[in-house]
């Protein structure tokens, strides 16, 4: 590598013993080509503690034989990764493959996987804008209805204001005033001051009151039904972050785009995309009408087959398509996740094993991993069988409402899917 070790050692000029990390840092920097993340893997490779002077020759001879040896070694390619999982930069270690190494082919692969994550991630966060745009629209009017809501609080009062003229017009005089003193027959005939608009007369001021009182009583009814409609639109859009936020590929992405471009609430935002080119999931085993992609993460638990949906339309229909009557489903209490079927078998069926409340609790841990709530330490998981979940008319994807429940307080846990 750029010489002998003499060389090597000189270029470097380093005082042995010393620090791995200065080693590490001064490698790097001399060399092109090596990275700081290339060193200390060979460093971890070699289980060198201390840098004296057998322990730099050795990281000498390991690289050098790596760079002038790389089509005839036995190499092996690794990726290295930061905390989220991303690429960040790659090493060659020695291995022990039948395969021949080719150092082009790994770079190839290097960039075209960095590549694919950069384009993942730029789809990702471009749908993500729109929806957290979109999110903040709905919790706009949401206060703007809590406020018309706060006004209907005093609808009432109108009301009585106009009974209480009506019933002492015949002793007022027919005068404008800027307000009027009468008893108060709703509160133990207290005097109560009752403000006019002085432009009318009080039987006029009246009626006014009255019809004010009539329009916050039709609002209140329309607004509250507008209330309502918006916290579930609020609570379908955070269940669309939480899909965008767990989704692994450009795939899991289109999958949501796809459900969510067919929703009214987004079409304004999404009509730029339209022409975005999307990928198509991968049909599975499981799919019983061919017309739907269908590809839910697969567990095996002590030999019962566990199914997770991946987005909503998945989940609608993994619960009420695919799954049996008579399988048993699970959701987090109250927090987005993901529907999830324990497939049983034909209760008749001579085969047919009852699950026992081992298996019912790590289906549980399992379902509470693929919710909002997989970094909590305790979260409430439902479950029931299949027949007792059902879709109300006209609700989101993913929406459903169910009965017979039981629940179970587990930890998330994961294990590896199939």
């Amino acid at each position: 590598m750029y010489g002998d070790f003499a060389t090597f050692k000189d270029i470097l000029a380093l005082n042995l013993p010393c620090e791995i990390n200065l080693v590490i840092k001064e490698i790097s920097n001399k060399f092109n080509g090596i990275s700081r993340s290339f060193v200390k893997s060979v460093i971890a490779k070699l289980n060198i503690e201390n840098i004296d002077e057998s322990g730099l020759k050795n990281i000498f001879n390991y690289i050098n034989e790596i760079i002038y040896s790389a089509d005839t070694l036995d190499l092996s390619f690794e990726y290295i990764k930061n905390e989220d999982n991303i690429i960040k930069d790659y090493c060659l270690v020695k291995g022990n493959h039948e395969t021949p190494f080719s150092l082009n082919f790994f770079i190839d692969d290097f960039y075209y996987n960095k590549e694919t994550d950069s384009t993942f991630k730029a789809y990702r966060d471009s749908i993500l804008k729109l929806i957290l745009s979109t999110l903040k629209k709905y919790n706009t009017r949401l206060l703007h209805i809590n406020d018309k809501l706060k006004e209907c609080d005093n609808m009432d009062t109108f009301r009585i204001y106009g009974e209480l003229l009506t019933a002492n017009l015949y002793k007022l005089k027919n005068i404008n005033s800027e307000s009027i003193t009468v008893d108060n027959y709703y509160d133990n005939n207290k005097p109560i001051t009752i403000p006019l608009d002085k432009r009318y007369t009080p039987s006029v001021n009246a009626k006014m009151f009255f019809k004010k009182y009539s329009k916050l009583k039709n609002a209140l009814k329309i607004v509250s039904k507008q209330k309502i409609d918006t916290i579930n639109e609020l609570d379908y859009i955070e269940s669309i972050i939480y899909e965008l936020e767990n989704c692994k590929t450009i795939d899991d992405v289109s999958s949501v785009y796809d459900e969510i471009s067919e929703n009214i609430i987004f079409k304004d935002k999404f009509a730029k995309l339209k022409d975005k080119k999307k990928s198509k999931i991968k049909k599975s085993k499981f799919t019983k009408n061919k017309n739907v992609n269908f590809n839910p993460i697969k567990y095996v638990i002590d030999g019962f087959t566990f199914l997770v949906g991946r987005n909503n339309v998945e989940n609608d229909y993994l619960t009420l398509k695919y799954a049996h009557k008579n399988d048993i489903w699970f959701h987090t209490k109250d927090i987005h996740g993901s529907h999830c079927i324990l497939v049983l078998d034909n209760p008749n069926s001579s085969s047919f094993k009852e699950p026992d409340d081992t298996i019912l609790i790590k289906c549980a841990e399992i379902a509470a991993f693929h919710s909002k709530a997989k970094n909590s330490s305790n979260v409430p998981v439902d479950y029931c069988e299949v027949k007792y979940v059902k879709k109300p008319n006209g609700s989101k994807p993913g929406m459903v409402i169910y009965s017979h429940n039981k629940t179970l307080s587990v930890e998330p846990k994961n294990i590896l899917p199939i």
